[in-house]
């Protein structure tokens, strides 16, 4: 018998029970970085192309968050569903993604084989997770230009680039708040946005809060792909007037796409919130 039909879903023992999971799995997570972290340096002996061993170590860490996924569902911490993620299959995408908790990239790294990422460069020196990032080459934000460099280099070598366009967690209740940085790179990059929503209810593990806070019931995750859209912003200028700066560029189109992932994730919410609903599928 599984946890799952063990306990119910919303029982005190059902909380204790996630309460136990939730810490069976962040364990697991941690020694697989560890491990990870002391293995994937061993390519270099292998292989001497290194941009071969950036792929295979991408595409393991892809594997390993599959499995990480699949041990937090199959111990009844929490549930998801997919809508439309076959489109992340594709090579060379800008994903722009909310990001609700903590674990919103480890679901995107999961479904996107071919994954790089912009991470912070505090989570490089972290034990539990440097030895995956260097080994994968995902992008520390430590200097902006360089950032804006390694994403074109990226996009053109057909990986795809995940990017969360708020810098941190959501925080719950407030409309979400778009810094310009993704705005930044998606100009200087030919790429279309594909834009994902990510939908936590109950709410957990966002900024600040501790992994050991249990919800009251099983969190359930809904990530949605909308279709791409071109970065493209209005100008209203006259014509003998210089061409508006590319910061300008940025804020307008910081301002445009946080107005559609609000619109957006607002009306995929009420979706997924009517019973009779396809997205409950």
């Amino acid at each position: 018998m599984t946890p799952r039909r063990a306990f119910g879903l919303s029982s005190p023992l059902g909380r204790l029970w996630r309460g136990i999971a939730t810490a069976i799995s962040f364990s697991v997570f941690g020694l697989g970085g560890l491990l990870l972290g002391g293995l994937l340096p061993l390519l270099t002996v292998s292989m001497r192309d290194g941009e071969r061993r950036q792929r295979l170590a991408r595409r393991i860490i892809h594997h390993a968050m599959r499995g990480f996924l699949q041990l937090m569902r199959g111990l009844g911490v929490l549930d998801y569903r997919l809508h439309d993620c076959q489109r992340l299959q594709r090579p060379g995408l800008l994903v722009l993604a909310n990001h609700p908790t903590l674990i919103d990239v480890v679901f995107l790294i999961a479904l996107i084989p071919h994954a790089d990422c912009v991470v912070k460069g505090r989570l490089a020196r972290n034990p539990f997770t440097r030895g995956p990032i260097r080994a994968a080459g995902y992008i520390t934000n430590n200097e902006p230009q360089g950032v804006l460099d390694a994403a074109r280099e990226s996009l053109a070598k057909g990986n795809a680039l995940i990017l969360f366009p708020e810098g941190t967690r959501s925080v719950p209740g407030r409309a979400l708040k778009f810094r310009r940085g993704a705005a930044n790179i998606a100009l200087r990059t030919p790429c279309d946005i594909t834009p994902v929503l990510i939908d936590c209810q109950p709410s957990t593990l966002t900024k600040g809060e501790p992994w050991y806070h249990i919800p009251a019931q099983r969190v359930m995750l809904n990530l949605k792909v909308l279709p791409d859209m071109a970065p493209e912003v209005s100008r209203t200028q006259e014509q003998d007037e210089p061409e508006a700066p590319l910061s300008r560029d940025a804020r307008e189109l910081t301002r445009q796409l946080a107005g559609t992932f609000g619109t957006q994730l607002e009306r995929f919410q009420q979706a997924i919130a009517e019973p009779d609903s396809p997205h409950q599928a």
